[in-house]
């Protein structure tokens, strides 16, 4: 492994084992395995956006997108937050987005506002799509 990359190796091995996310690759990608099936990521619907207008994938396409899904009241969410929040800001320039759907498991995390809160006291400024009704949790059979 180059060198120069070695620093990264913890912050995405935290980042695997703590948080539901998905990559997305919005451009077509071949494979030679037969049993992956290539489909479009689903759609990212939340009638509240938080940090941006709504996005959809279709505006996104030739930008790698960083689909993660959270709750600011999850231990494992908050000890990874620095760590995206750090390649946002390195890699936005590069073309990543990181889109964060904020699917609460609590009442109390339903709250839009706790959910500004934590943003504003955090310093998170990538879009965060807010689910409470789990629908892009569900789209990305999510399992609760």
């Amino acid at each position: 492994m180059n060198i120069k990359y070695k620093h990264l190796l913890y912050p995405i091995s935290m980042f695997i084992s703590f948080s539901l996310f998905t990559f997305i690759s919005l451009q077509l990608i071949s494979t030679s395995a037969s049993s992956v099936e290539a489909r479009p990521a689903p759609e990212i619907t939340a009638p509240t956006w938080l940090n941006s207008q709504p996005l959809t994938l279709a505006e996104l396409r030739g930008k790698v997108v960083l689909v993660k899904f959270w709750t600011f009241g999850c231990y494992n969410c908050n000890n990874v937050e620095p760590y995206v929040k750090a390649w946002y800001q390195k890699y936005k320039k590069d073309g990543l987005e990181v889109i964060a759907v904020h699917s609460p498991e609590f009442n109390y995390e339903k709250s839009i506002k706790n959910v500004q809160k934590y943003l504003q006291r955090e310093g998170v400024t990538y879009p965060i799509a807010i689910d409470n009704d789990f629908i892009t949790w569900h789209r990305y059979q999510n399992r609760a």
